[in-house]
């Protein structure tokens, strides 16, 4: 239910006093969590701080994160191949789900990520109502098809576990896959290009939308998805950070969906160009651990939850790592979003981008919407 004025403003008071506010009801009404429900509780409490909080929004709010890099070395404490910490997976996904993150999708960039990625939500989430993954190849790591040495059969197995994903629920997405112009230095153009292309037929072998990655490259991968789009259902371009003109380009291209998160709300023109995306055509995301909103980008004036941050040589499981991306920013995507929209009901815009993402991903939770 929505919170009443008066609700509001006890939150706001207590926030003003306190740093934080605690509220148990939004906490333990949320089933299937992942950890112990006293970590939860715990993280729900003493983590969300600062001058607003995750109650002054209202406790109706919820989220999909449409990009996590849950695999990555980060989140077992590990940091450039040097160990700084154990582990912290579990207080990271309690943070998410206290803030009112309701699925992840663990976005896999090649074979064996697609395998960790199915390992992990798998063993964080043995309930499957929360955490999901992609089945593909990341642009710059296109050349493990060639290295392989059977790039069909790289395809095959990709194929495989995706149809299989599919049918257990836990695949939502082909991707990641598209174009990165901006790091040639990982892979060429010519072998990005022939195996974007190349991805699609998981799509169409299994129906399911894809996860896109379009980078410095604009008129080619908006060229290939055009000679592609009927293979696949629909689509989301992930991390804009194009052109105004690039975004109209893609917005003519019906069923694609354009994602958000920090690095598409650096700049001035970045803001500018993400309030002309149509809501209806809108997802958001983390892409964490990267792409958090910095204090030094344009629009983090208009953050207003924030969670306590260390050092992660000083590691805290109440905390956050410092300059280290968490699905439970996901709040402050929003935050940006609506503040440099001019938005007031925030919690209406969380609504029509949760809905555009189900809709896309999540099917069946649109329909009992």
């Amino acid at each position: 239910p929505r919170l009443s004025s008066a609700h509001r403003l006890l939150s706001r008071q207590l926030s003003h006093n306190f740093g934080f506010v605690c509220d148990q009801r939004r906490v333990r009404s949320r089933p299937n969590f992942v950890g112990n429900p006293a970590v939860l509780s715990f993280a729900a409490s003493q983590v969300v701080k600062g001058s607003s909080t995750s109650g002054d929004m209202g406790d109706s709010i919820k989220f999909v994160d449409i990009g996590a890099n849950l695999t990555d070395s980060m989140y077992l404490g590990e940091y450039h191949g040097k160990q700084a910490h154990d582990s912290d997976m579990d207080a990271v996904l309690n943070r998410a789900w206290a803030a009112g993150v309701e699925r992840i999708m663990v976005t896999a960039g090649q074979l064996p990520e697609v395998k960790e990625a199915l390992e992990l939500v798998q063993s964080k989430d043995p309930s499957g109502q929360r955490l999901f993954t992609t089945v593909g190849v990341h642009p710059t790591r296109c050349n493990v098809f060639e290295d392989s040495g059977n790039p069909q059969a790289y395809l095959d197995e990709l194929e495989q576990l995706a149809v299989e994903g599919k049918q257990s629920g836990r695949v939502v997405a082909i991707g990641e896959c598209g174009l990165d112009y901006d790091r040639l230095h990982f892979c060429d153009k010519e072998t990005q290009q022939k195996y974007f292309e190349f991805q699609f037929r998981l799509a169409e072998a299994t129906g399911l939308p894809m996860f896109l990655h379009m980078r410095e490259a604009a008129e080619d991968f908006i060229a290939i998805v055009k000679r592609n789009r009927h293979k696949c259902s629909a689509g989301v371009v992930h991390s804009f950070t194009g052109t105004k003109e690039e975004l109209s380009q893609l917005l003519e291209l019906e069923g694609i969906y354009i994602g958000i998160n920090g690095c598409s709300l650096k700049t001035e023109e970045n803001l500018e160009v993400m309030a002309a995306i149509p809501l209806e055509r809108m997802m958001i995301e983390t892409d964490a651990p990267w792409c958090e909103v910095k204090n030094t980008h344009a629009g983090a004036k208009h953050v207003k939850t924030k969670w306590e941050a260390k050092k992660k040589e000083k590691h805290d499981l109440a905390c956050c790592v410092k300059n280290r991306n968490e699905p439970c920013h996901i709040r402050q995507v929003l935050e940006v979003i609506a503040g440099v929209r001019g938005v007031t009901d925030v919690e209406e815009l969380a609504a029509v981008l949760y809905a555009n993402t189900c809709k896309v991903f999540f099917p069946e939770a649109s329909k009992e919407a």
